[in-house]
């Protein structure tokens, strides 16, 4: 089973995508801020990260820098989800598979997962289908 790490500091929103994720086949671990996030990753590294880009303690943007600096982990997927717009995430850092535009639908977010994913990550042989 496939593992990802949902990295938001809104609690509704981690709350909904583990729900979705895990009727999707995943197994989901869930971070509030991105100093929580590091820390889960150093515990077990995940498939893929969900990553928020504006949170406390440590955002989105310095997860992507602590990822890139570390050799060991530079190579995680990673699913930047914000509100702003592609565009202002992208001006500071390219370092993502994958964007997701908040709010998004669900379809959105398993879209998302199959673009940044491995093609064999899939809980099912695909990254989902859901709709």
């Amino acid at each position: 089973m496939r593992t990802i790490l949902v990295v938001d500091d809104e609690f509704g929103i981690a709350d909904v995508l583990e729900a979705i994720l895990t009727d999707e086949g995943f197994s989901v671990v869930i971070a509030a801020n991105g100093r929580q996030a590091l820390a889960r990753i150093a515990e077990q590294r995940p498939d893929l990260m969900l990553l928020d880009y504006m949170m406390p303690v440590l955002d989105g943007a310095g997860v992507l820098h602590a990822l890139a600096a570390d050799h060991s982990i530079d190579s995680l997927p990673v699913v930047v989800m914000s509100a702003l717009p592609e565009e202002a995430v992208a001006a500071v850092t390219r370092r993502y598979k994958a964007f997701l535009r908040k709010p998004f639908r669900i379809r959105s977010i398993m879209a998302a997962i199959e673009q940044a994913m491995p093609a064999d990550g899939g809980p099912r042989g695909t990254a989902g289908g859901a709709g």
